[in-house]
């Protein structure tokens, strides 16, 4: 209770929460048995990162979340993920594991009319690079999607009625230099803080 007490009073200096990307979320924190497939976790990242977003979201305090965290950003406001898409997952997906440099994109998504996340790319249809197998499963109240790739997995979720708050299933630091409207992300994200 105190490391929680002191980690609420840190969130007081802050102006902005990006979630990084990173290892798999454990499924009990959205009422889950581990999947046979489920990768590696650390409860102790879990239990912090879930603390401060939620901290993050009572404060409406601007969020970013990069693949582990979006699909966090998703569970801390009460959403589920695929624990593993592949085996989760029917019909046929794309490879959301790319064999490819980090700054190639590999796969096409649709960024809906109207979201927060059109806005900052100016774009409805953009390519992103991709290196996932878990990812939100269903969306947590509040929050809608905001972009899908063409087999149907969710790729961007954003918050309803808040100033910003917005998760993408990409990694959009790897593109920034040969994609600099990837860039926006970040400029709008800092600026909202």
């Amino acid at each position: 209770l105190h490391e929680q007490d002191d980690g609420k009073r840190l969130m007081g200096y802050v102006e902005g929460l990006m979630l990084p990307g990173g290892l798999d979320v454990d499924p009990i924190h959205f009422g889950e048995e581990p999947w046979s497939e489920l990768g590696e976790i650390n409860p102790i990242w879990d239990e912090l990162e879930l603390m401060a977003c939620k901290e993050a979201l009572a404060r409406k305090m601007p969020i970013l979340g990069i693949c582990r965290g979006a699909q966090l950003l998703n569970v801390a406001a009460g959403g589920s993920l695929y624990q593993d898409m592949a085996s989760q997952v029917a019909g046929p997906l794309h490879r959301h594991f790319q064999r490819a440099p980090q700054s190639y994109v590999t796969h096409g998504i649709s960024v809906a009319d109207g979201s927060l996340l059109k806005a900052v790319l100016g774009a409805g249809e953009v390519r992103v690079n991709s290196f996932h197998h878990q990812s939100v499963k269903r969306v947590a109240p509040g929050f809608r999607v905001t972009a899908t790739s063409t087999d149907g997995i969710i790729e961007a979720i954003e918050a309803e009625d808040y100033p910003f708050a917005l998760g993408v299933q990409w990694h959009p630091e790897h593109l920034v230099w040969d994609y600099p409207i990837q860039l926006q992300i970040f400029k709008d994200f800092v600026q909202a803080a």
